[in-house]
Formats: structure tokens, sequence, C-alpha cells
């Protein structure tokens, strides 16, 4: 068992994996930091779209790079690696002349890439002192990553505001203040000895034990079974939802008549939902198990992208805010169910590896979002998109009902 002083580590290891989350999690205040490239350059919101887009095809990219340096240079190695690249990402879109390639090049490519590879290291290092908490563990992790548009979000409105910062210099304060966080947390993070025995998980009283036999499955074993594709396309459908509203969650309050200084509080509250989301979700995997838990989360998508269809139907901001709400919950539990289901069904020996494949659910669901965005554009309404990520929220719930074992 843990001793007073390894327990003292995993606590610490929690810590700094929650306060780097938090500042990493700045690459999803895209719908407050693309404002200025709006008004300063004239980019489309097809451009800005797209840029969303490669942003999170990037970090998958930077996700599965991470799972992969980890095993050579380790996790703190790994971690100050992205730092670097990250923060150079921000500094240099601070530096940005006009041209829409060094957008793409500067924020989707180094910033997304740096950032998803931190987000896996720490992740799976930070996972492996909690084998008997992963759900809960996951979700302050992913909590504190949501958490950051709300905290540092209205941050950087209010730099942008400002006459002797604006925008060019308050990218560059956070790329600076991104990679500082990142290589002191790579000073610090390491995986556990072999020689720690840590407690067992304590099933919740309506925990349901799944009926198969727990082992390490390769990277290569995973991906060739039918459950893991079911499970990949089922989290592509509900992640799409999360990505589509963020890539544009500001105009879509204004639309139904939120003030902009509401629609910003709004963006924040979407992420505050999303936090939310994915402490829930992970607390929920621990009592209740897996089976529940992404039940769960697909039913509140499904009353996500119903729910605000209906509010761009009517043109009601109420059922907005509370759209953007279960949006913003069921978004969250997204990353949790990934970590938590990886490890469940695959193992923790070669989970790196394995959560950086499963992550790139979210280049899929990026694609779609893609689809959104055009499918707004095309129709000048929010209902068509609303009711293809409606469609498929509802053809999720039929995969994720097959999935049983891995």
């Amino acid at each position: 068992m843990l001793s007073d002083k390894k327990l003292s580590s995993r606590k610490g290891m929690l810590t700094v994996g929650v306060f780097a989350m938090l500042f990493s999690g700045i690459l999803y205040a895209w719908s407050i930091l693309k404002v200025p490239f709006r008004t300063e350059f004239g980019f489309s919101d097809s451009d800005l779209a797209f840029n969303f887009t490669l942003t999170m095809s990037f970090f998958c990219v930077g996700c599965f790079a991470g799972g992969r340096i980890i095993r050579f240079i380790g996790a703190g190695r790994a971690t100050v690696l992205a730092g670097i690249i990250a923060g150079a990402g921000f500094i240099l879109t601070g530096l940005l002349t006009g041209k829409i390639v060094y957008l793409y090049l500067f924020y989707a490519v180094f910033a997304g890439f740096g950032i998803g590879m931190a987000y896996n290291v720490i992740i799976s290092t930070v996972n492996a002192w909690f084998p008997d908490k992963k759900g809960l563990c996951s979700g302050a992790l992913m909590m504190a990553f949501g958490a950051s548009t709300l905290i540092l979000g209205k941050a950087v409105e209010a730099l942008f505001a400002m006459e002797s910062v604006g925008w060019q210099k308050t990218f560059i304060i956070f790329g600076a203040a991104l990679a500082l966080v990142l290589v002191f947390t790579g000073l610090i993070i390491k995986r556990p000895s072999a020689e720690v025995v840590f407690p067992e998980a304590k099933a919740g009283k309506r925990s349901v034990k799944e009926s198969f036999e727990v082992k390490d499955y390769t990277t290569a074993q995973m991906v060739k079974r039918f459950t893991f594709w079911r499970a990949f396309i089922c989290l592509v459908f509900l992640t799409a939802v999360g990505n589509s509203v963020i890539s544009f969650a500001r105009d879509l309050v204004i639309s139904v008549g939120a003030e902009a200084s509401l629609a910003t509080t709004l963006v924040g509250v979407l992420s505050v939902c999303n936090g939310l989301g994915r402490i829930f979700t992970g607390a929920l995997f621990d009592a209740a198990g897996r089976r529940v838990t992404m039940l769960a989360a697909n039913i509140i998508t499904i009353f996500a992208a119903g729910v605000t269809l209906i509010a761009v139907f009517t043109g009601s901001l109420p059922l907005c805010i509370a759209g953007l709400c279960l949006t913003g919950i069921s978004y969250g539990s997204c990353p949790t169910v990934c970590s938590a289901f990886t490890a469940a069904f695959y193992g923790q020996k070669y989970f790196p590896s394995n959560f950086s494949i499963i992550n790139f659910n979210l280049l899929g669901a990026s694609l779609i979002a893609t689809a959104s965005n055009n499918l707004l554009l095309s129709s000048g309404s929010y209902i068509a998109p609303f009711a293809m990520l409606l469609a498929l929220s509802v053809c999720a719930l039929g995969l994720n009902l097959s999935i049983r074992r891995p």
C-alpha cells in the first residue's frame, strides 16, 4: 500500500497536472481568440473555422507523438518539449502580419501539436498514479482543461480591450506563460516506480463488473478489434456536437438575441459546464462503471443537440443557454470517457499509445464541425447543422449499446 510519502507524491502529481491542463486548455477558447483575426485582417468565418479544424487535427497528431516520445525520453522531457513548441506557437501567432497561412502554421500546427503532446503525456503519467480512481483522476485533469476558457478566456478578452496590450501582446504573454508552466511541470512530473503498490479500486454500490478478463492490449491488438472501432465512431459523433458549437458558440447566442458581452460570458459558461461534465463523468465511471457512464454521456448529447435545435428554430435565448450548458456537459464527458474506457478495456501498460489512437476521434469530430460550419454558411441558419448533429448523436446511441467486450 502507499506510504504517507507516496500518497503525498501522487496528490502533488495531480495538483501539478491540473495546473498544467488549465493553461493548456486555452487552445479551446477559439471563439474568443479568433475575434481579432476577423476584425484586424478580415479573415472569413470559413477561414477561421478551418483553422479550428486544423488545430484539432494537429492536436491529435501531437497526442499521438506524445504517446510515442514518452517511451524514449520520459514524461518530464516530453512535457518540456511540448511546452516549448506550444509556447512558440502562441508567441509567433502574436507576431502575425496578416497571411492566413501563418495563422494555420503557428496556431494550428505549432500550438495545436504542442498542446496535444502535453495533453497525452500529462494525462497518461498522472493517471498512472491513480489506478484505483481512474475516472476521478481523468475528470479532475480534464475539468481543468475545459475550465480554461472561462478562467483564462475572460483574461484574454480583457487584455484584447486594453490599448496598452492589445491582441498581439496578449498572445505573446500567454505563449510565454504556457511555455513556463509546461516546462515547470516537466521538471516535476514522472511515472510511479514499479515497486509502488496502489490501493485496489473500490466498486460503487451500483457498479456492474465487466463480463471479461482485464488484460493489457498492445495498440496493434486494440485496433484489430471491431469493438474499438464502434467506440471510436461513437465518440466521433458525440464529440462532433461540442466541437461544432465551440467553433461558433459566441455567434450562436448572438443570433438568438444575446448582447456581445453576454455572449462572451456564455462562452465561459459553456467551458464551466465542459469542466463539470469531465469531473461528473469521471466520478460516475468510478461509481457506476463504464456502461452506465457511456450511455449517460450519449443521452446528454442527444438532449444537447435537440434543445439547441429547438432554441434556434424558435429564437429562444433561454433554451439556447440550456442547450449550451448541456453541450458543455456532453462535450466534457467525451475525453473522460476516452481515457477511462481505454484504461478499462485495454489496460495501463500500453495506455499512452492506445490513448493517443482513440483521441483521433477529435480529428473526425473536427471534420464534422467543418461540415456544420459549411451547412451554416450555405443555409444561413443554425437549424441545418443542429439537425445533422442530432441525427449523428442518435446514431451514436446505437453504436454505444453494442459495446460490450474488448
